[in-house]
């Protein structure tokens, strides 16, 4: 789907507040709350916005222990891939997960509320799981950003 200058500046504006309503988001860009209503319901049915989310402290909900988890899978199979996917989709710990290239075959980011809950993670994820051959665990010490703004690339004017 293509979206229009318009579109973009209604993107740009729910990616930092998602509360406005139609009527505020209407004001800004110079249409009626309708209008607003029937181009965030097209973005949204196309998938260009995929979810509409609050960002939580996990110090605030007592998972105040983060890290970053590079994971490296014993083979390069489809069906290993997958299965790891699905393990990822299924676990309430990790928050993302990222299929990537380089040294890992995923990263992860992962939430607990203590250094030894973690550590129960780690022996029921990841050793027990056959098709890793290794992980590596990077403790976040400060979360410096965070958030989900994605740059907004404005059509050129036909």
């Amino acid at each position: 789907m293509q979206y229009d200058r318009i579109d973009a500046r209604i993107l740009d504006i729910v990616q930092k507040n998602n509360r406005l309503t139609s009527e505020a988001i209407g004001k800004i860009t110079g249409l009626s709350a309708t209008a607003c209503q029937r181009r965030l319901k097209r973005l949204r049915s196309a998938g260009i916005i995929e979810a509409d989310v609050s960002i939580v402290s996990p110090k605030a909900v007592g998972r105040p222990i983060q890290m970053l988890v590079l994971v490296n899978l014993e083979r390069d199979r489809a069906d290993t891939i997958d299965s790891f996917k699905k393990a990822i989709k299924s676990s309430v710990e990790v928050v993302y997960g990222f299929y990537v290239t380089g040294d890992a075959d995923f990263v992860l980011y992962i939430t607990a509320r203590t250094i030894e809950d973690y550590e129960q993670f780690t022996r029921q994820f990841f050793y027990e799981n056959p098709d890793i051959k290794a992980f590596k665990t990077m403790v976040i010490m400060d979360r410096v950003k965070s958030g989900f703004a994605i740059p907004i690339e404005v059509p050129a004017e036909d």
